[in-house]
């Protein structure tokens, strides 16, 4: 699983990783905590910038990915903890980065560690990579999702629900149990060209997406297959997607 999500899942936009810079305040010297880092993608590019990054990430399999990927960066960290017991030591991390996992947060519990191991004036730092519904292709794959994947919830982990209302228009009051006081909302364009391998590999790289073993595998690779067929040009398909952040005081 760790492998599949690290090769397929999308990493996140320039643009961001310029606002995190320019906006956010994170320089070469701040001290970044990935907390449900995965694989590593978003831990990468933090390091890329210079800082020392600790990536905390209980699955075994997924840090074990991160480890090996990420081991010739000499600011690179791994930590066996979770987003409620991180084992980091209280107020050393300047800025907590949360990508694709505070779906599976305990949100108090997570809300109180991030106080306890940021410094002062710290910030969390939430961000996702969202199909962007309202278009066919992303509407077909929901279809297929729901029919054979019976832990679906939608797309990002059922934040949807959240950070949408049910005519699509976004939530600004999403957050307000998390963050203390305001919160800055960006938002990315971070479209995703694929091939047919690309698009299988993106959709089983989910959680809830049926394993090779299950009986509704084979079914399932056939109608994705479809579906990339009816929406590619030339091999290749569009995949809308966006990239949003939140970012706040806790």
């Amino acid at each position: 699983m760790g492998k599949t999500y690290a090769k397929f899942r999308p990493t996140y936009p320039q643009a961001f990783i310029e606002y995190l810079c320019t906006d956010v305040g994170i320089t070469n010297n701040s001290v970044i905590a990935d907390i449900g880092s995965g694989t590593g993608i978003l831990t990468k590019q933090l390091l890329e910038l210079g800082n020392r990054v600790i990536a905390v990430e209980p699955n075994d399999d997924m840090r074990a990915v991160a480890e090996s990927d990420l081991c010739g960066y000499e600011n690179f960290v791994s930590e066996n903890g979770s987003a409620e017991n991180t084992t980091l030591d209280s107020q050393t991390v300047d800025f907590i980065t949360v990508a694709q996992a505070f779906h599976w947060f305990d949100r108090e519990l997570f809300k109180a560690e991030c106080r306890r191991i940021l410094g002062l004036n710290g910030k969390v730092i939430l961000v996702w990579n969202s199909r962007i519904f309202g278009t066919e292709v992303v509407e077909d794959g929901d279809k297929i999702n729901k029919k054979y994947c019976p832990h679906f919830k939608g797309f990002s982990g059922s934040m949807r629900g959240e950070l949408y209302d049910a005519t699509g228009v976004e939530n600004t009051n999403a957050f307000n149990d998390f963050f203390v006081g305001e919160y800055d909302v960006k938002v990315f364009e971070n479209n995703q060209t694929l091939d047919l391998n690309g698009f299988i590999g993106r959709n089983l790289s989910a959680s809830y997406a049926p394993k090779e073993s299950d009986e509704n595998y084979s079914a399932y690779i056939a109608e994705l297959t479809e579906c990339f067929n009816r929406h590619a040009i030339n091999g290749k398909l569009i995949m809308p997607n966006d990239t949003r952040s939140y970012v706040g005081a806790v």
